[in-house]
């Protein structure tokens, strides 16, 4: 086999390896169709067998109750971002964004085109750089919310919610982008729960979005382009239009292998395990690696940020790694320094590789 580096990329991002050696066993006749998945009808039997069981597995890792809905769609959070609002914020309704890093800004923007004062600020750690989340008694929310959106993981600064925000009873609408099924979760507080693939779950191309009935219900506006309209999505079961179908044949395979470990509950104690290991090597250490995120509490275990003395050590850093097979390491262009982000696919023992190579990096230069 072609050998394969150690993947830090923030996304696209690896995938697991027995996932992939499935797509290549079946690249060239799959399911005794003669074609690949890429090449059949999305209306042919084969990959309708693949659509379904991408929603199933969904429905059965997340533990969903009956009353949500899987879509996959295209466009990526940023579509995301405007259908919304545009479907949500209808007949007056308004709703607060929580602001935690460079997406979470992004989609409160989007919201704000199409709701402009019905869009509120509810709180923002901006004037901190992103570098850690808002305190609960930061966050106001008005009586009158429809929803409280707010980002899960924020990739680029590295900080993450392991206690979701309390905001009432006011239902979340979440992007999980980077953090999608990373452990188990209560669903029941989330209208709607969104995110590109290409971070945790699959390749680029596909957006899983999972919607309850209730904010469905909700998506009336006959006015907006069918294809922008989250109920048609739903009553055409991800179907309306031809969909990313070898995306959505790579996301069952993902979700297939992610059941075979032990689904989330063992995703989770793998994901632990990794950010206790590097943050570890980092808290190791506090007068060469100096991370980003200020508060414990808020580390992000999907994508870790730290620095070196230096810029140029910081260079060097990621050289060094990259001739010793891991890459994908060079920080957000508007943080610098170091970036790791260990996703589901990442393994402990790839951690305990770039551990390994911190500790000797920090022996000689330190």
């Amino acid at each position: 086999m072609t050998h394969r580096v150690i993947n830090f990329y923030a996304g696209p991002a690896g995938l697991p390896l027995p996932a992939l050696e499935r797509a290549q066993e079946e690249l060239l006749d799959f399911a005794g169709t003669g074609m690949s998945v890429m090449e059949i009808s999305h209306r042919a039997k084969e990959y309708d067998a693949v659509h379904e069981e991408a929603i199933a597995l969904t429905k059965e890792l997340m533990g969903l109750p009956s009353n949500y809905t899987v879509l996959m769609l295209q466009g990526g959070a940023h579509l995301s971002f405007g259908m919304i609002p545009l479907n949500l914020l209808r007949g007056g309704r308004k709703a607060d964004y929580i602001v935690t890093g460079n997406w979470a800004e992004k989609a409160t923007k989007e919201a704000k085109l199409v709701g402009g004062d019905h869009v509120r600020v509810a709180a923002s750690t901006k004037e901190q750089k992103f570098n850690r989340l808002p305190h609960p008694d930061e966050i106001k929310v008005g009586p009158d919310s429809s929803f409280v959106h707010f980002t899960s993981n924020n990739t680029v600064e590295g900080t993450q919610w392991h206690e979701f925000p309390q905001v009432g009873q006011v239902p979340y609408i979440c992007d999980m982008s980077s953090d999608f099924m990373w452990r188990p979760f209560d669903v029941s507080p989330f209208g709607l729960i969104y995110g590109g693939a290409q971070k945790n779950l699959g390749p680029s191309g596909v957006t899983l979005t999972i919607i309850r009935e209730d904010f469905l219900e909700m998506c009336e506006a006959q006015d907006l382009p069918s294809y922008l309209r989250f109920k048609i999505h739903a009553e055409k079961n991800s179907l309306y239009n031809t969909p990313p179908t070898f995306g959505i044949y790579i996301l069952r395979n993902v979700l297939a292998y992610n059941k075979s470990i032990g689904g989330l509950k063992a995703i989770e104690a793998s994901n632990r395990k990794k950010g206790e290991l590097l943050y570890g090597c980092i808290d190791k250490h506090p007068g060469f690696y100096r991370g980003f995120v200020t508060e414990k509490a808020h580390r992000s275990l999907m994508n870790v940020d730290f620095f070196l003395p230096t810029p140029e050590l910081d260079d060097q850093f990621v050289k060094e790694a990259k001739k010793a097979g891991m890459v994908g390491l060079k920080g957000y262009r508007d943080i610098g320094g170091i970036r790791v982000s260990a996703y589901n696919a990442v393994t402990v023992d790839h951690v305990k590789t770039l551990v390994d190579f911190m500790e000797q990096f920090v022996k000689v230069n330190g």
